[in-house]
C-alpha cells in the first residue's frame, strides 16, 4: 500500500504520532490510534484525504493498515490487528502497509477497558478528541495508552 506508507512516513517524520493516544482498543479485535491531541492540528488534517491502495495482502495479526469511513476516505487514523481480520477487512478495502515487527506484547497490553467510542460504547467520542484534543481523553480516559515518541528508524 504505498500511498498509505507514504503518507505513514512523513506524518512520523514530521512528529505527528508524538503524544497521540490509542483511543479505541477492542479486544480480539484492533487498537485505533492517529486522532492528533491539539484540536488545530487534527482538524488541519481531516481533510487531507487518500485515494485508496489496493488490497493486496491480508489484515493480519500485528499489521497496521489505515482506518477509512468508505471509499477514499483514509487520513491519519491508523489500527494495529490483534488478530487475523482478514476475512471482514479485506472486502471493505483495508488495506495494510506495516507490521509490527517487534514489541506486539505492548501492543496487546493497550488498555481496552474503555471498549467502543461513543455513543454506541463507553469510550471517547471521535467528534470530541477533534475538538477537544488531548484534554478531553486526559480528564475523561486517564487509563488510555499513548505514544510518547515516534521516529523513522533507518
Amino acid at each position: 500500500a504505498p500511498i498509505g506508507a507514504d503518507r505513514f512516513y512523513n506524518l512520523v517524520k514530521n512528529g505527528y504520532y508524538n503524544d497521540v493516544r490509542f483511543f479505541r482498543v477492542l479486544e480480539g479485535f484492533m487498537a485505533q490510534f492517529g486522532m492528533h491531541g491539539t484540536p488545530a492540528v487534527q482538524q488541519a488534517w481531516m481533510g487531507a484525504r487518500l485515494r485508496d491502495d489496493a488490497v493486496k495482502q491480508g489484515s493480519k495479526r500485528g499489521f497496521v493498515v489505515f482506518a477509512h469511513a468508505g471509499p477514499n476516505t483514509r487520513t491519519t487514523q491508523l489500527f494495529i490487528n490483534f488478530k487475523d481480520n482478514s476475512a471482514s477487512l479485506n472486502s471493505q478495502g483495508f488495506a495494510s502497509f506495516g507490521e509490527v515487527v517487534s514489541g506486539m506484547s505492548v501492543v496487546d497490553s493497550l488498555y481496552s477497558g474503555y471498549g467502543e467510542g461513543g455513543p454506541r460504547g463507553g469510550g471517547p467520542e471521535q467528534g470530541r478528541i477533534a475538538s477537544e484534543g488531548n484534554a478531553y481523553l486526559t480528564k475523561s480516559f486517564p487509563r488510555l495508552d499513548y505514544i510518547k515518541t515516534a521516529t523513522i528508524v533507518p
